[in-house]
């Protein structure tokens, strides 16, 4: 069952998870290139709350922190760019890790700040919300909140 749930979360901008069915995808339905609003070589910082998470990707190479880990694990992703955003798919030790980044204000609803991304994860079965932004595509507000 997880493994449905996290294909779906990958692939959601590509093609239907239901039989038969549409979902709503984000982007142009007549545009089939791949996602390109954030670069191969770009940095990718992302957060979430509840329970606080957050790290960098870069390439191949993500690094994910936790309260637990404040220096972070690295994983080796795989980038796929579908319509509308990305998904960086790997394991975190024996858990299949699925983090999506689409375009859309974001919210922390901790600081004063406005995110250009929104970042979806799905980490050994739970799924998490949060924020994401690069230096191209940089938030907005405090720098320190």
């Amino acid at each position: 069952m997880t493994r449905v749930i996290a294909g779906c979360t990958l692939t959601f901008f590509l093609a239907a998870c239901q039989p038969g069915g549409e979902v709503a995808v984000p982007g142009d339905s007549k545009d089939h290139a791949g996602y390109a609003g954030i670069a191969a070589d770009e940095t990718i910082r992302f957060t979430g709350t509840e329970p606080f998470w957050g790290g960098t990707a870069q390439g191949e190479r993500l690094v994910y922190n936790t309260p637990e880990t404040p220096d972070g694990t690295t994983i080796t992703v795989k980038r796929f760019a579908g319509r509308g955003g990305l998904a960086l798919s790997g394991n975190l030790g024996d858990s299949r890790f699925d983090l999506t980044i689409t375009e859309g204000e974001c919210s922390d609803g901790m600081s004063d700040r406005s995110y250009p991304f929104t970042a979806t994860l799905v980490v050994g079965g739970e799924n998490r919300q949060g924020c994401a932004w690069t230096d191209a595509k940089r938030f907005k507000g405090p720098a320190n909140p």
